[in-house]
């Protein structure tokens, strides 16, 4: 049936503008704040946008969705974060539009049962006193590969108790090698127990006892010339990081934290309110404060906190990511019993903290692409540049390289005050002297305007250059050889310690330098161009790179010697499962702190 429209006040089109592609949880809102359906995706974009479209399959989401005046959206780093996030969501807001109720028992466990010889197992259901649980795992199909793997490793038994007593000769699984046969006595008490401790050590996280044990069985295989034996296990190691990625929504403890991740952006500041009750992430919202001209994000987060704590209930902990020095005094002063106020330590805080941080910025990146901002802005920069007309058509330059080494320009195109990513172009320089940005600049901007000006393509408005006046004196030439000294060219330099408001314009018909206010929409919208084109430059170059150097090797990553190299190829069973480990993943190899992972990741990405 034709879907209905949504309320009228709520604009899908220009909302959906900022919904990102990547995993996370939508909730639709009516009237009075009430949530009416809860959902997850796989892509937030793709899957909100369904809702919108001309035609509805069920009668009932048309109805829902004419009731909806806003969309809420909180991304996550998977999709099985957003699975969980779902269900916290769902149980504890009942939406109308909800049909399935989830519950705990709905999630899969692995167990470790207690008996002599303990059996694992899938699980689904109540627990038993004496068995030790794993998980909760985002989908039975996780548990069962996860036991496959297991299998493989620590061979353990999975037969029912049943089976298992009346045996009298070991069962095909043995003769696979899946399990070491303790129902005929293949195997000792003490030696089976040894291969249960390690696999409740992995299934704890307690990864490196694991790795090790398996490390010094690849290196005695391949010493004594079992090259298939040490190419399994260096297999295995390889696939046990599919088991390794920790859900951070539920941390399986009875806690009550607030998350305030706070985020400056161009001079306007975003709180981020997470909030976690019994363990479960139960959603986030942005909140944008008035009035806050000139204020620093400190003190725009301690005026929520004294605002927002007065009339709600206080939670035994907030984490904050800055300004905790500050709020924890201010709290002593306005409430009888303060909560704990701490920094993100630990791996699922961080993770908290990550999250909270990544929406207040999409909270940031969705008010500034607003529709109703979109001409102000252009009004804005049309103003201070001293335009006769709108900039309609703006483009954008910027140079990356590493050391002169893979130099890549790029050029983006902002159109009618939104980015038009079917445009942008890189240009990969060539036949100049490695690290001169000038002679790249020239190259770029040549073959770019060549063609506009032989009519091939389409003439800009406004040019901007990220750089000083070095590089706007390169535009300037380039645009007189071809003809177009009539397009306005503005050059685009960081400030002092590259801190975002502090840019100065530079132009090139003897105008003075500008330096304009960090809350000008004008500097907004020309930061935002100037970033997406550092972003779509650096990347192009990284990509270059790592062609050219047939794919980074860790030989080339400064700070990973020979000791560190052996360890990262042990733990992850080679190159490819080095660069198919995520920062966190590359955390749990001894003498890897986060910086380096940081540092490895970007190299072979």
């Amino acid at each position: 049936m034709p879907a209905l429209d949504a309320t009228p006040g709520f604009d899908a089109k220009a909302f959906l503008k900022g919904v990102p592609e990547q995993p996370g949880v939508y909730r639709m809102i009516g009237e009075d704040d009430l949530v009416l359906y809860v959902g997850k995706a796989k892509n937030l974009k793709r899957r909100v946008s369904s809702y919108f479209q001309r035609t509805q399959g069920s009668p009932r989401i048309a109805i829902m969705v004419s009731q909806v005046l806003r969309v809420d959206i909180t991304p996550t780093r998977s999709e099985a974060e957003a699975l969980l996030l779902e269900n916290n969501l769902i149980k504890s807001l009942a939406p109308k539009y909800n049909i399935l109720f989830r519950d705990d028992k709905s999630y899969p466990y692995i167990c470790l049962t207690g008996d002599e010889y303990p059996r694992l197992a899938f699980h689904r259901g109540g627990f038993k006193r004496g068995t030790r649980y794993f998980g909760p795992f985002p989908s039975s199909w996780a548990v069962r590969e996860s036991i496959h793997l297991l299998q493989r490793i620590f061979q353990l038994r999975t037969c029912e108790n049943s089976v298992f007593q009346n045996r009298s000769r070991p069962c095909l699984l043995h003769q696979i090698h899946r399990c070491t046969a303790p129902c005929v006595g293949a195997i000792d008490v003490d030696a089976y127990a040894g291969d249960v401790k390690l696999t409740a050590l992995f299934l704890d996280g307690r990864t490196s006892e694991v790795v090790d044990n398996l490390t010094d069985k690849m290196q005695q295989a391949a010493e004594s010339l079992a090259f298939e034996q040490a190419a399994a296990c260096r297999d295995q190691i390889r696939s046990l990081q599919k088991v390794l990625h920790r859900q951070y929504v539920d941390s399986g403890k009875d806690e009550d934290v607030d998350i305030l991740g706070v985020v400056e952006e161009h001079g306007v500041v975003c709180i981020n309110l997470a909030m976690i009750r019994g363990g479960r992430h139960l959603g986030d919202r942005p909140l944008f404060p008035s009035n806050a001209a000139g204020c620093s994000a400190v003190d725009v987060l301690l005026a929520f906190v004294e605002q927002h704590y007065l009339d709600h209930p206080v939670p035994a902990r907030l984490l904050l990511n800055l300004g905790n020095d500050a709020a924890r005094p201010l709290l002593e002063e306005i409430l009888e019993r303060p909560p704990a106020i701490v920094a993100p330590r630990f791996a699922a805080e961080k993770a908290w903290m990550e999250m909270a941080e990544n929406n207040a910025r999409l909270a940031l990146a969705n008010r500034a692409r607003d529709s109703g901002r979109v001409g102000e802005r252009l009004e804005a920069l049309r103003e201070a540049l001293g335009m006769d007309e709108l900039p309609q058509r703006i483009e954008c330059f910027d140079i990356s390289h590493t050391m002169g080494e893979a130099t890549v320009a790029s050029c983006v195109v902002n159109e009618g005050g939104a980015m038009k990513t079917s445009e942008y172009r890189r240009y990969n320089i060539a036949g100049v002297t490695p690290g001169d940005d000038y002679a790249a600049m020239r190259q770029a901007l040549t073959r770019r305007y060549e063609k506009v000006a032989m009519g091939e393509g389409v003439r800009p408005d406004l040019v901007l250059i990220d750089g000083g006046r070095g590089q706007l004196g390169i535009a300037a030439e380039v645009m007189a050889e071809a003809g177009l000294e009539s397009i306005l060219l503005v050059g685009v330099a960081k400030g002092e310690g590259r801190k975002p408001g502090l840019e100065t314009l530079f132009f090139v018909d003897g105008r003075a330098a500008v330096n304009m206010a960090a809350d000008q929409p004008a500097l907004h919208l020309v930061q935002e161009i100037r970033d997406e084109a550092h972003r779509f430059a650096i990347t192009g170059h990284r990509a270059r790179r790592a062609k050219a150097r047939g794919g980074s090797r860790l030989e080339d990553i400064a700070g990973v010697g020979p000791s560190r190299r052996r360890a990262l190829l042990a733990a992850f069973g080679g190159l490819d499962g080095v660069r198919a480990a995520t920062i966190d993943d590359l955390c749990r190899v001894e003498g890897i702190s986060r910086k380096l992972a940081e540092q490895i990741y970007n190299a072979l990405h």
